[in-house]
């Protein structure tokens, strides 16, 4: 049984595959309490469901594309077999998990968007480091910058990833909506010529803080 917060249809917001229509499978309940979350909704109990109940309401949703996220989708026991089932029906899967449980609860068939927490987010010791070393191709690492201090930290992080890591997935560098200019972010990354995707949440230039149309 899973715990479900939501399953609605919008726009991608973040990640490389910004821009395009996606289902969206959020789950309740998360082991983190970053700063700057905004979706502090999906800490509480969700709607109780069957894995086929939700790969049901995803396919009456008729897009070819389907985001598992949170809260924390890793926590709950069920998720793997809900990611192999969405595989099966011939899903694009991706995983939105916050980088402090191992990713190879998901199969590497997924596209799993990891996200770094930085020092504002109170969050970063919490990160489970050992995940850099289980990114396959088509995985993505995203940061989340508040400030300058955030910015160096992901940038380190970056410079270490190259020289150790071979990187093959992309890179992601966010700022918190409202809190860091978006601009200035891009500038950071122009002047230190950083092989990263400036990432902007998308859903909240359209929508503000509502999900969606």
């Amino acid at each position: 049984m899973l715990s479900v917060c939501e399953i609605f249809y919008s726009i991608q917001g973040e990640s490389s595959y910004a821009g395009l229509p996606c289902a969206f499978v959020r789950l309740s309940g998360c082991n983190l309490s970053c700063a700057w979350c905004d979706t502090e909704y999906a800490r509480g109990p969700g709607r109780d469901m069957e894995v086929g109940e939700v790969v049901r309401e995803v396919v009456a949703l008729r897009c070819p594309m389907v985001m598992v996220t949170g809260g924390e989708p890793l926590l709950q026991k069920e998720t793997p077999d809900l990611l192999h089932a969405l595989l099966r029906r011939e899903f694009k899967v991706l995983v939105e998990t916050n980088g402090s449980l191992d990713i190879r609860l998901a199969p590497p068939a997924c596209s799993r968007i990891v996200d770094m927490k930085g020092p504002s987010s109170g969050m970063a010791d919490k990160m489970n480091m050992e995940n850099i070393n289980h990114l396959e191709v088509g995985d993505e690492l995203k940061f989340v910058i508040a400030d300058r201090t955030d910015y160096e930290h992901a940038r380190r992080l970056v410079a270490l990833l190259d020289v150790e890591n071979s990187r093959r997935h992309g890179v992601l560098f966010s700022p918190v909506f409202g809190v860091q200019n978006p601009a200035e972010l891009a500038s950071w990354i122009l002047e230190d010529h950083l092989d990263a995707r400036l990432n902007l949440q998308l859903h909240k230039v359209l929508w503000g803080d509502k999900r969606g149309v």
